[in-house]
């Protein structure tokens, strides 16, 4: 058996690499996919293409609840630069207006106080035949997933295969999350809730909906006064909540890292209300609709020559582990541990430019990958590393609120799902200057520590940029105010707790096979001293009571770091403390409303937060390939 290490991670992979799949047991699958040849990153022109800035998603209906019906269907894309193919991704958009449908979506635009209520579609099939559509990636169907070829009694499980399956090539399941949305458990988009497309082509057996869908559907009716039709989830988001930048995507067990990577998400940006700016403070558009406010998703992927999305369909491209599999070890044969793309994208087009005036903008920072973790810094040479920081990020905002003053940094840290609300002025640099922005972390797990000394760079011929800004002349005055002088609605920070609980994240490697892992991570609980991993399906041990407060202790017994998001909660970072150190205050970024927390190896981070409504929500690891393979816990308030 070799000895492998989760370290050895490849970027970018080896192309037409062959998978030891034959044949599978209760449900569709197929032989192995193995595509065209991977393009070359290095092929790809970089700063050919403008950036995308997603305009507001169309409303089907405005009034005292601003409604949509949002599908998410197959569509064909110029993610790459002219000239090169185009790719095929899911993407959100209107139902009722053409045309609107992108990877990442249009954004939902939302005022604080105002609801939205949200039909979400599954049109994941074929536009002319309308049969189901099988998933642009490999899906691994041995992990604990939604696996509807289970049929009623056995979704939301893991198969019993007797040999080694390929992907699944079943229809897909989809449910929607609004990721730092305050809402009722029925709204939130829990895992298990998922649902396929209402087509007549489903194969007999297969379970439509997932264990929890009809539970949330029958509360959202009676919460609502009205049902959940075939093929669709409902959703209604109070935004009784602080100003802040939000987003939504697919939450679907077991899956979700194949879901989103193939395109569904989108910004939804919450203004107004008590804890916001009046307009005109931030720079938000011009007199002639020029936007100054920039909501950026920052995502890896990688592509075939043909311009198809590249995922592993084997384990061996993450450690050279090629089995044995089932059902001889509990390696599933192919998922993997992390994923790390060789090209960046911003706003579903690969390494964009963009052009802005000589004034302030306001920039809103979506770490979207799955796994990789973000070192971002303003430099006017792409590839110099260590960099030189030419323009300073001067952050007003976390995840969901503002921040109790304007913090100015170099570089930001933004791990998957964190968002930053930042304000860059390139008022100071004359016309035809290039600036870019660059990432300084890894290409592999991250675990803390400095660039150049505790892990190399990301690639800076390709990773390392992210995308260029070309200064020109401002057109009109400048309306906004400087950063150093603003005065910020920080929301209050949730009351003191009246219990803390002690939890733990941790990885195993495999039980049967030595030296081969990780097989999989895990949350649990702390017992005194022990950790206790507990997998996806156990009894729910977190039981906030309605109206309580609570201090989580996340004791990190891995070796990376990892992006821990609680549904439901804003919380507030309390401190991290290494073992027999000093308790050490949140970085001053992290101190306005979050969502998402980074949990550093060896270290318990704690943070505090109000659980206000009842039902049944989950916390994770933002890392998608963890949170699908059992590093996700669900958490009843009652």
């Amino acid at each position: 058996m070799p000895d492998v290490t989760r370290r050895a991670v490849v970027v970018g992979g080896a192309s037409g690499a062959a998978s030891l799949f034959f044949g599978g047991s209760g449900v569709v699958v197929a032989a192995p996919r193995v595509g065209p040849p991977l393009l070359d990153p290095a092929s790809i022109p970089k700063y050919a293409g403008s950036l995308l800035v997603p305009p507001p998603m169309p409303v089907t209906s405005a009034g005292a609840v601003d409604r949509y019906v949002i599908g998410v269907r197959q569509i064909r894309q110029q993610v790459l630069p002219r000239g090169l193919p185009s790719t095929t991704v899911w993407a959100y958009g209107s139902e009722t207006a053409a045309g609107t449908h992108n990877a990442p979506s249009l954004s939902i635009e939302a005022t604080a106080g105002r609801p939205v209520e949200v039909t979400w579609v599954n049109r994941l099939v074929n536009g002319t035949s309308g049969r189901y559509l099988p998933h642009l990636l490999p899906v691994d169907p041995t992990l604990h997933w939604a696996n509807p070829g289970g049929g009623v009694a056995g979704r939301d499980g893991p198969p019993s295969f007797t040999s080694t399956p390929g992907p699944y090539e079943g229809p897909v399941p989809i449910v929607v999350h609004l990721h730092g949305g305050h809402s009722d458990q029925e709204s939130d988009g829990y895992p298990e809730a998922w649902f396929l497309p209402d087509t007549r082509s489903i194969p007999d057996g297969y379970a439509r909906v997932g264990t929890h869908y009809d539970a949330m559907a029958a509360g959202w009716a009676q919460r609502h006064g009205a049902g959940w039709a075939p093929g669709t989830q409902r959703a209604h988001y109070g935004n009784d909540q602080p100003a802040g930048t939000l987003w939504f995507h697919d939450h679907t067990l077991g899956i979700t890292r194949l879901n989103v990577y193939a395109g569904p998400a989108g910004f939804f940006l919450l203004r107004g209300g008590a804890h916001d700016l009046e307009a005109g403070v931030l720079p938000h558009r011009g007199a002639d609709g020029t936007p100054y406010e920039l909501p950026l998703a920052i995502q890896d992927r990688a592509f075939r020559r043909d311009g198809s999305l590249f995922y592993p369909d084997t384990r061996a491209y993450f450690d050279e582990f090629a089995g044995p599999y089932v059902p001889h070890s509990d390696i599933a044969p192919i998922w993997n541990p992390e994923f790390f793309g060789n090209v960046m994208m911003v706003n579903g087009r690969t390494w964009p430019e963009h052009r802005v005036e000589r004034r302030r903008y306001r920039l809103r920072l979506l770490n979207g990958c799955n796994s990789r973790f973000l070192i971002l810094a303003m430099a006017t040479d792409a590839a110099a590393r260590p960099a030189s920081p030419a323009a300073q990020f001067w952050q007003v905002g976390a995840d969901l609120g503002f921040l109790p003053e304007p913090v100015p940094m170099q570089r930001l840290l933004l791990a998957p799902a964190e968002r930053a609300d930042v304000v860059v002025d390139f008022s100071g640099f004359p016309a035809g200057t290039r600036l870019f922005l660059i990432n300084e972390g890894p290409d592999e797990p991250f675990g803390g520590g400095e660039p150049g000394d505790a892990f190399e760079w990301a690639d800076p011929a390709t990773t390392g940029q992210v995308m260029s800004f070309t200064v020109v002349d401002r057109v009109g005055p400048e309306t906004s105010t400087s950063p150093e002088e603003l005065s910020l609605p920080a929301p209050p920070p949730p009351p003191p707790a009246v219990r803390t609980r002690a939890l733990a994240l941790l990885e195993a490697d495999s039980e049967v096979l030595a030296d081969v892992g990780p097989r999989a991570a895990f949350l649990g609980t702390m017992a005194g001293a022990e950790a206790v991993p507990l997998a996806w399906d156990e009894p729910v041990t977190e039981t906030p009571g309605l109206g309580d407060t609570e201090v989580w202790e996340l004791h990190n017994h891995t070796e990376d770091a990892h992006p821990i998001h609680v549904h439901l909660v804003q919380f507030a970072v309390v401190d991290r403390q290494a073992p027999g150190g000093e308790a050490r205050a949140p970085e001053p970024n992290e101190t306005g409303p979050k969502d998402t927390v980074i949990a550093y190896p060896g270290e318990v981070t704690r943070v505090r937060a109000h659980f206000d409504k009842p039902g049944l929500f989950v916390w994770h690891c933002h890392i998608l390939e963890h949170e699908d393979h059992e590093m996700m816990r669900p958490f009843r308030v009652e």
